[in-house]
């Protein structure tokens, strides 16, 4: 594990190019249930390490939803059932990864000895691998590797400015969440300028939804709660909701922000059962809770605003336990 946090930025960019530069042959893996930000920094990595002469395999737990396939090299991306167990690499880019487990299965096929290069943006990152670039003021993981592009020398197309754009749009919320800051909305303008249609994009991400998100969202308001006078609100959607809606991971994406945007409510929460007994749980606040302090005490993580965990027991358990850790701040 790398103490980050007291490494200058510019120097850990260096480093991770050296990095890149040293080796030739990269598995990238981001985290399970990829968001927008793990998918397009997967593919812009994927994208730079082609331009340089490098080779490269993109894996993950999961697959890409459907939405974001217009993104460059959408179609290497494999499953980690689906990479071949003599896949050769000599070193591993992790992007958007908090902590190891979040790789999922595929750490346990992977050597510790392999040489890792850790990029990232979550300020609960535990610092894995041979060498890390995390700066927790960015808004995404693509807002780095903006940088890194930079560095590395490669040649910017519209390929690469989608994937970087599409990151800084989702974890910024259309760049509306208050990680929006002049830097990110400086390189999102050089974005556009190099050939990204903004309106397509946001079209696309932010204001088309699903029908079984549509039905999904009725069900989960029906059980709205309020506790602390209102200032936390939060709903849960069931195996068999999802079952019922042939609901999507994708499809549940955003539900969070409907309590949350309640107005008098401080602290948003969405509890979406996984599996028989466990509850993964999505926290999202505006000013008084550090939700990533709250995730953090059930082995989670995030950001200050927007962070998840996973907790055992029952519907009851899960959301009396999560309620008493965010009332030990609003009261």
């Amino acid at each position: 594990m790398k103490e980050w946090r007291n490494l200058p930025y510019e120097q850990m960019l260096k480093a991770a190019t050296a990095f890149i530069q040293k080796h030739d042959r990269f598995l990238i893996v981001s985290h399970v249930n990829p968001d927008g930000d793990a998918i397009s920094s997967t593919l812009a990595v994927a994208y730079m390490l082609k331009q340089l002469g490098k080779t490269y395999i993109a894996v993950n737990e999961d697959d890409i939803p459907e939405r974001f396939r217009y993104l460059w090299g959408y179609e290497d991306w494999l499953r980690t059932e689906q990479l071949p167990p003599d896949a050769v690499y000599d070193a591993v880019i992790s992007v958007d990864c908090a902590d190891y487990a979040r790789i999922g299965t595929l750490k346990d096929r992977l050597s510790p000895a392999t040489p890792h290069l850790n990029i990232d943006h979550h300020s609960t990152n535990n610092g894995f691998g041979s060498e890390v670039l995390i700066r927790e003021e960015a808004a995404a993981t693509a807002e780095i590797l903006d940088d890194l592009a930079d560095f590395l020398g490669v040649t910017w197309s519209k390929d690469l400015a989608d994937c970087i754009y599409t990151g800084l749009l989702t974890d910024t919320g259309g760049f509306r969440y208050s990680n929006t800051s002049p830097a990110v909305l400086r390189k999102a303008s050089r974005l556009v300028e190099r050939g990204v249609q903004a309106s397509e994009l946001a079209q696309c991400l932010l204001e088309q939804i699903t029908s079984a998100h549509v039905q999904l969202l009725q069900r989960a308001l029906s059980r709205l709660a309020f506790e602390f006078d209102g200032k936390l609100a939060w709903i849960y959607v069931t195996l068999q909701d999802i079952a019922e809606t042939k609901a999507s991971n994708e499809d549940l994406e955003g539900l969070v922000n409907y309590p949350k945007n309640i107005e008098g409510v401080e602290t948003g929460m969405l509890l979406k059962e996984v599996s028989e007994g466990v509850y993964k749980a999505s926290l999202r606040s505006h000013a008084i809770v550090d939700v990533a302090k709250v995730a953090q005490q059930f082995g989670g993580g995030g950001h200050k605003r927007a962070a998840g965990c996973t907790i055992e027991g029952t519907l009851q358990e899960a959301a009396e336990q999560l309620v008493k850790e965010v009332g030990l701040v609003l009261k």
